[in-house]
């Protein structure tokens, strides 16, 4: 079974004003039914995507620089995803894990066991969000160990939910109003190189430092961080800082959980992102860019970790759907047939070239950082380093009305962060990232 869609055309074009008159009927209609508690970043209303270009209802084509938040890095409708889930639809759609159990579940495991770092013994459980494999997670650290007492950090996203929320640094819009939320949580500094002039291993050392004075290294269950903080801006730690946590975890019989939800799966050039640090963690959160867009979570970690819950203590009614799955099992096979970890080193070289060439050209621009194709920039008032939320928010309206999505992010709301599918051509690409130039230099004389 196929689709008869024609090839979606890899090019820009804005036919009309943005957002278009069928994206503002749908607006109407959504805030006549929809919470206006679920956010809009951009206007627009998607009808089909591919490649680098999504395309809005109206007919306007976008160069994708989000991949719907590094979910669709094969790229939206890949034909493997595509392909699989129509078979397996056809099926069977679900029957629980814990009921009945189908292959494609455990071929999903199996994948993560052998892509995730480390050669030992492992053992994964599925899940259907990022939030959800987290809170796993840290469900499985604290069976392990016995003890109650999680390690968080400055700048962090774990997820909405409300374990996840005590986790995550950022109160609006994630936080705000919500509470209380679960005990036993404790924040850290981080390693910020833009904003503190420490080394990774003096950032780490006041960290356990700490660690050690306000909880007791024999009381932490886990420390939980994301090897790049997504949500918080992208913030790429210094050398040394997640090794020195994690030899300290390890010295003291603490799980340590990397959350690759947004890192995992080819976008930062390796299969994850603790690849590059040279650290092996304990466990590993994974999501979005695993299915292809469909619903997927993991925790993968070593077997006597995973293997400590009761029987009965991991699963949900819906985690490894057999559909998902197959999803997943396209999108792995795809991010191996076309070679996407080396194509987002190349995708990185080549947004790392022309945002340093836009850094040197303006002084809204502080910083450019990142890994793969996983870059951003942290704008700031010129002379200072002050974030600048409001042109962060100028720019994306712009970008967008000139047919280039953009992502904002950053704890100060000062970050345009780039995710392009891993698929995106590089004439598409430097394309988008010529007009994102053009409209930081502008915006950024405005006010």
């Amino acid at each position: 079974m196929t689709t008869d869609l024609p090839e979606l055309v890899q090019q820009r074009n804005v036919v009309t004003a943005i957002p278009g008159p069928v994206s503002v009927e749908l607006m109407a209609r959504r805030a006549a039914s929809v919470s206006a508690g679920v956010g809009a970043a951009h206007p627009i209303f998607a009808a089909r995507g591919g490649g680098g270009i999504l395309l809005d209802v109206d007919g306007n084509s976008f160069i994708d620089m989000g991949s719907g938040i590094a979910v669709t890095s094969v790229g939206n409708s890949a034909p493997l995803v595509v392909e699989g889930v129509q078979e397996q639809v056809a099926k069977l759609t679900h029957t629980c894990f814990m009921i009945a159990g189908y292959d494609g579940y455990l071929d999903v495991c199996e994948k993560l066991n052998e892509l995730t770092p480390g050669d030992h013994e492992k053992r994964s459980a599925l899940f259907n969000s990022g939030a959800e494999a987290v809170e796993n997670a840290i469900k499985v650290a604290r069976s392990y160990t016995g003890r109650t007492a999680i390690v968080a950090f400055e700048h962090g996203y774990h997820g909405r939910t409300n374990l996840t929320m005590g986790l995550t640094a950022k109160a609006m819009p994630f936080k705000h109003g919500f509470g209380p939320f679960a005990s036993e949580i404790y924040r850290m500094s981080t390693s910020y190189p833009l904003r503190d002039s420490r080394s990774g291993e003096q950032a780490a050392a006041e960290a356990i430092s700490r660690m050690d004075a306000e909880i007791g290294a024999s009381d932490i269950a886990a420390i939980i961080i994301e090897p790049i903080m997504g949500e918080g801006g992208f913030v790429v730690p210094a050398p040394g800082f997640l090794r020195a946590l994690t030899d300290y975890a390890t010295a003291n019989g603490i799980v340590f959980i990397a959350d690759e939800v947004q890192t995992g799966f080819a976008r930062t050039g390796a299969w994850f992102a603790s690849d590059h640090e040279g650290i092996v963690p304990d466990l590993v959160t994974t999501a979005k860019g695993i299915a292809g867009g469909m619903p997927l979570a993991g925790v993968t970690g070593r077997a006597e970790i995973m293997d400590a819950v009761h029987v009965g203590g991991l699963g949900g009614t819906y985690g490894g759907n057999p559909v998902a799955c197959a999803a997943a099992l396209g999108s792995i096979q795809t991010m191996i047939d076309l070679d996407l970890v080396d194509r987002a080193k190349q995708i990185g070289d080549v947004m790392n070239r022309q945002l340093s060439a836009l850094a040197e050209s303006t002084q809204a621009v502080a910083e450019v950082r990142g890994r793969g194709a996983l870059m951003a920039i942290e704008l700031v008032k010129p002379g200072t380093l002050e974030p600048d939320a409001a042109l962060t928010k100028r720019i994306s309206a712009a970008c967008l009305r000139e047919g280039v999505l953009v992502l904002t992010a950053g704890t100060y709301g000062n970050v345009l962060r780039f995710l392009p599918p891993l698929v995106i051509g590089f004439a598409l690409l430097e394309e988008a990232l010529d007009i994102i130039t053009d409209v930081v230099k502008r915006e950024s004389l405005v006010g």
